[in-house]
């Protein structure tokens, strides 16, 4: 392992050795509850791509892991984070590590996917650290049996994160007339000028073990916003803690 940044107790540091990933490997399993013997990022594969240039960056409290993201170069200045899992807290300083490696490399933007209905994602994301929306994917991974997502279609939202440039989050209270209701007969929608504004639920994982059907109505409703929102070349800049996103367009898109 290569040394890194510290804070406090907090240790980030780039793994390369076999037992430091197998540990990587076990703790995405944990997170997304599959068993230790079938990981979502098995050890042999997170080698492969650290031997072919990528990262993994792991976090530590004290000695203990933490968390853990990958990352992979990609085409034009650019780099792309495979998967991030951290405990509260400890996300932050992760991510920070990752886009100071991807600026060593040159790279000017990083980009990942996360499930656009889980709200606190969507902060730390958007809020914490400035990245915006810029793409909807339908059911991105297909048919996903892991203990976090098993019986949902996999949507994500895309993000790009401007490494050059400081986080300038935007977000505006939800105002103007309400366009569609959500299933829970709430306002879903709203719209006003050039914003638009998403409610997403609460607690989708939650919800998605409680009502797997109310989840995803959840899901194809926001979708449905999403996909038109993008049509009229909106972005994603901001998610509120009651759960709104902020949808804007500048004026040369609108």
């Amino acid at each position: 392992m290569a040394a890194g940044t510290t804070t406090d107790r907090v240790t980030v540091r780039t793994v390369h050795d076999v037992a430091g990933l197998a540990a990587v490997a076990d703790h995405f399993s944990d997170v997304w509850r599959t068993p230790r013997s079938a990981p979502p990022y098995p050890a042999e594969v997170l080698h492969s791509l650290v031997h072919a240039g990528g990262a993994v960056h792991a976090v530590y409290s004290g000695r203990r892991l933490a968390g853990a993201a990958v990352a992979v170069l990609g085409a034009e200045h650019s780099t792309y984070s495979l998967v991030a899992a951290a405990e509260r807290g400890l996300g932050h300083p992760l991510k920070l590590a990752q886009r100071d490696w991807a600026a060593g490399l040159g790279a000017r933007t990083m980009r990942w996917t996360f499930d656009p209905l889980v709200g606190r994602n969507a902060r730390f994301n958007l809020d914490k650290l400035g990245a915006a929306g810029t793409d909807y994917l339908v059911d991105f991974y297909g048919p996903m049996t892991d203990g976090v997502n098993d019986g949902d279609e996999s949507d994500r939202l895309a993000v790009t994160w401007d490494l050059t440039a400081p986080a300038a989050p935007y977000s505006a209270a939800p105002q103007g007339p309400v366009v569609c209701s959500a299933p829970d007969g709430g306002p879903l929608a709203r719209r006003h000028g050039r914003h638009l504004w998403c409610r997403v639920p609460q607690d989708v994982v939650a919800l998605r073990a409680a009502d797997p059907a109310l989840a995803l109505r959840w899901r194809r409703e926001v979708r449905h916003v999403f996909l038109d929102a993008f049509l009229e070349d909106f972005r994603v800049t901001g998610m509120s803690r009651d759960g709104w996103y902020t949808l804007h367009r500048t004026e040369e898109a609108a």
